[in-house]
């Protein structure tokens, strides 16, 4: 009786998206931590990293023929919604003014969303490069080193399908 929820799409949906989330975050921690590109290493420098490899992510998701990519990717945004506001909560912000600070997050993510080219063809280290350059996070000079050294790193999340091989049309 109770069976049949476990194998709803929305489930399978949702299980999909979380995993791609621990893997974004996974790579991003380590990308963080064992890098020197940075000009700080701070929680704004941790939202870029992340936004970046979920923009890519998504427009990745609609480029390729995956069914019900919508849902995948309104779940991953969920996920990433939920995470700044636990975040955010951790580093000492009340209830009174979080959702105003969630709010200015994640219009700052939809801006960079607008802005990043949706082509997978067009995702490549220099537009990776590119998106460093404009949101100065990583020291002057060390653009190119840092946008392949992300590229290489979070290659699996940006072109791995595996998880979308059950679903796809």
């Amino acid at each position: 009786m109770i069976l049949h929820y476990f194998k709803k799409k929305e489930n399978i949906e949702k299980e999909i998206a979380l995993n791609i989330y621990k893997n974004i975050l996974t790579k991003s921690k380590f990308y963080l931590k064992n890098n020197n590109f940075f000009i700080n290493k701070d929680y704004n420098t941790s939202f870029e990293v992340i936004s970046l490899s979920l923009i890519i992510k998504i427009s990745i998701n609609i480029n390729n023929n995956i069914k019900n990519y919508r849902k995948i990717n309104e779940e991953l945004i969920k996920l990433f919604i939920s995470d700044l506001d636990d975040s955010l909560r951790e580093k000492g912000i009340g209830d009174m003014s979080i959702g105003k600070y969630v709010k200015s997050y994640i219009k700052k993510f939809y801006f960079r969303l607008t802005k990043f080219p949706i082509s997978e063809k067009a995702i490549n280290p220099d537009t990776i490069r590119a998106y460093f350059e404009k949101f100065k996070i990583i020291n002057l000079g060390e653009e190119r080193n840092a946008s392949k050294s992300f590229y290489s790193l979070f290659e699996d999340i940006l072109h791995n399908n595996k998880l979308f091989k059950f679903i796809k049309n």
